[in-house]
């Protein structure tokens, strides 16, 4: 159970998590956007194996940065996927008792804009019991865990005008940018590395709801995703996969069967009627992750849906 309240969080540089995959120039402007922000920061890249001309140029752009000792960039040795990487960074925190009460979590191709991170702290570090929160991403839904479903938004009951950040309970954050307490993921754990990419944070923040540790969304503390550049045969595997372990975890096999069902019969819809397909629709990519979860094979995604110029 948690047994830290608000207002009693240790000053000093706030350390930032990167997790970076092969886009070293998008990286680098991410993390000088960081350390330009009015927060003290230090920053962790952790690298998923990227190709070698990637790495050089992350390391020239941001050899200044790494000199002064802002940065590191630290290897992971291998694609390991998001929640992986991220634990690779978070293990690391966890070790240096030197490092502050919080910390933050983004991929390499984020935008923050003015006030984000001083209004993500002001506002966690004044709530009981805050264990996970994450930025507002500006399109007015909630974060909600369907027990057939799992993760998804819905539109927030009442529409948010603008004003100060403020604190949103909600089921899940969203992993644009997080920000995760020492004393929760200490007592919690990290990400399963099952879920490779997709649903990770809803798995954390069940974890951590159920010891007593309380999840919200910064209303109004402003953070873009600037790139969405995973191939959608990929992005529909791993949603499909992950969502089946995800309720399978949460409310059992027969409400994970029922949310395999329900993937079967939009994969015939979806062929039948072409002009109905969601956005993220690869028929064989949702089929494989179905097949994945009867098989038990998590973890990386298989060769058959990552991109051939990966």
């Amino acid at each position: 159970m948690p047994t830290t309240g608000g207002g009693a969080d240790r000053e000093g540089p706030l350390r930032f998590v990167v997790v970076h995959w092969n886009q070293a120039e998008r990286c680098a402007a991410t993390v000088r956007r960081i350390l330009g922000d009015e927060v003290p920061t230090v920053v962790t890249i952790v690298d998923n194996d990227s190709r070698a001309a990637e790495i050089a140029l992350l390391r020239s752009a941001l050899c200044d940065e790494v000199d002064r000792g802002e940065v590191e960039i630290v290897p992971s040795g291998r694609n390991a996927g998001f929640g992986p990487g991220a634990n690779v960074g978070l293990q690391r925190f966890l070790d240096r008792a030197t490092d502050g009460d919080w910390v933050a979590l983004c991929p390499h191709d984020v935008d923050l804009l003015d006030g984000c991170v001083r209004g993500l702290l002001d506002v966690v570090r004044s709530v009981p019991a805050a264990g996970l929160a994450c930025a507002d991403v500006g399109d007015g839904m909630v974060p909600v865990i369907d027990p057939y479903f799992g993760g998804m938004t819905i539109p927030a009951p009442v529409p948010s005008s603008e004003g100060s950040p403020r604190w949103e309970e909600v089921d899940y954050p969203h992993g644009t940018l997080m920000l995760l307490r020492r004393a929760c993921i200490a007592e919690v754990g990290l990400f399963d590395e099952r879920y490779f990419s997709y649903c990770e944070e809803a798995d954390l923040a069940l974890r951590a709801r159920a010891r007593g540790w309380r999840v919200g969304l910064v209303r109004h503390a402003g953070v873009r995703n600037l790139h969405l550049g995973s191939s959608v045969a990929l992005v529909d595997y791993l949603q499909t996969r992950n969502t089946v372990l995800l309720v399978r975890e949460m409310s059992g096999r027969y409400h994970a069967t029922i949310r395999a069902l329900i993937t079967l019969f939009q994969v015939v819809l979806g062929v039948l009627r072409p002009g109905r397909r969601p956005l993220v629709f690869d028929a064989r990519a949702r089929l494989l992750g179905l097949r994945d979860v009867v098989l038990g094979r998590f973890g990386p995604p298989p060769a058959a849906v990552l991109p051939r110029d990966r």
